[in-house]
């Protein structure tokens, strides 16, 4: 399968599955799937996002090359929102390794304190920083605070996922 082509073909659920089921757990065919998320090009990069996630959420060893690209790619001001979406979607599901974990945090308590930010981009940043909070508990109030602050402006996909964390003690 030449994957440009396919991502550039079709952008569909199936589509999506036929990419992901043919880059399986090849960290060679991931690299390229991952040259061509990374390639610039707005429209190539957000439909390779979609795949990229649903490949890390079945074999998360794949992104761990790519963990200071992605960090680097969710603070560009102009980042598409579906790129920005499937970044967060994907880092719910895997380890984040030390060095990146107060880069991440940052990013995430960014997203989910922002009016514009989209509403899964932010249920997936809570996700993640609920993840964090078993290694960093100190950050439990400060999260707790956004939350409450944001709740009656917010969606019931961020108040689902806030509810866990504000249960917590």
């Amino acid at each position: 399968m030449n994957l440009e082509s396919a991502i550039r073909e079709e952008h569909s659920k199936a589509q999506c599955s036929k990419i992901v089921d043919f880059i399986g757990d090849e960290p060679e065919r991931f690299a390229e799937l991952m040259k061509l998320f990374f390639s610039g090009e707005y429209r190539l990069a957000q439909r390779a996002a979609w795949p990229m996630s649903y490949c890390v959420r079945n074999h998360p060893s794949l992104v761990k090359p790519y963990f200071k690209k992605l960090l680097d790619r969710l603070m560009m001001a102009n980042a598409h929102p579906a790129v920005k979406r499937n970044i967060v979607r994907l880092l719910q599901y895997v380890e984040i390794p030390k060095r990146y974990q107060g880069k991440l945090m940052s990013i995430c308590f960014g997203f989910i304190a922002s009016p514009e930010e989209a509403v899964a981009v932010k249920a997936f940043s809570l996700t993640i920083l609920e993840n964090l909070i078993v290694q960093y508990p100190a950050i439990l109030p400060e999260i707790k605070i956004v939350i409450e602050s944001r709740w009656e402006y917010e969606t019931p996909a961020f108040r689902s996922r806030a509810k866990r964390i504000l249960k917590r003690k």
